[in-house]
């Protein structure tokens, strides 16, 4: 059994450091790996970044990222991904990892992803060239999933977890605004999730959402963002053959 830990928008800044530190040393005694959905900073700066670093640095187990909106905000978007891998944070964006954890071969794949919408009220790349290029860039990310879990696949991946900021389906969504919903994800991340497979999807973004929800393909998908499950992260279980469950107990609160 695989302990995965996430949590997403965090939203650290330099007043905040050293506040998930404490619920993170615990992580060794209940998880396996860290997951992190993206806006782990407030405004995308390297000196943001620098304290969400230091709060996982030298955790005795693998952590692995994909930025968020946030973290793109300043236009150093390089330069956060280089303070986390500083300090062995793996940060993926249309990539994925493999790791051993017990023996076991697990496979993250990752994107930031973007907006869009879901299927039957989204945005297609008709029109003006500003549409088309939303839109393609929504594709692209995607694309950028599937392939890497195909690819974690073929590594001899037994477990495949997509993990995003973007949400890939509405029903984690639920809380929000429905006039915001094609700015929170797009169906073309599910629809990479489904057509390459994977035994969990996480992300984060939607601070008023709910924590679960499924994928056309019963893919089962989790809001990660800390808004939504008030603790510094959530658990959940990977069994090889036998898919996902949820983590008895609760984390440390922040």
């Amino acid at each position: 059994m695989i302990r995965v830990a996430a949590v997403g928008d965090i939203h650290l800044g330099p007043g905040s450091a050293g506040v998930l530190r404490p619920a993170f040393d615990t992580l060794g005694d209940c998880a396996d790996l860290l997951l992190l959905a993206g806006d782990l900073t407030r405004h995308g700066t390297p000196e943001e970044a620098r304290v969400v670093a230091r709060e996982v640095s030298g955790l005795p187990l693998p952590v692995v990222a994909v930025l968020g909106n946030h973290d793109y905000q300043s236009d150093q978007q390089d330069l956060v991904a280089g303070e986390l891998a500083a300090e062995g944070v793996r940060v993926l964006e249309g990539e994925g990892v493999v790791l051993d954890i017990g023996g076991t071969r697990v496979g993250v794949a990752g994107t930031k992803g973007f907006c869009g919408g879901f299927a039957g009220r989204s945005g297609s790349e008709f029109g003006e060239p500003e549409m088309k290029a939303f839109i393609r860039y929504t594709r692209s990310c995607a694309q950028g999933l599937g392939r890497a879990l195909h690819e974690l696949r073929a590594e001899g991946s037994v477990l495949r977890i997509a993990l995003t900021h973007f949400s890939p389906v509405p029903d984690t969504l639920a809380g929000e605004p429905l006039e915001i919903y094609p700015f929170l994800g797009s169906y073309l991340l599910a629809e990479a999730v489904d057509e390459a497979g994977a035994d969990l999807a996480v992300h984060g973004h939607a601070h008023l959402g709910t924590e679960h929800g499924t994928t056309a393909g019963g893919v089962r998908v989790r809001n990660v963002a800390m808004p939504v499950i008030d603790r510094a992260f959530a658990l959940y279980c990977l069994t090889p053959g036998n898919g996902h469950r949820e983590a008895a107990g609760r984390p440390p609160p922040v």
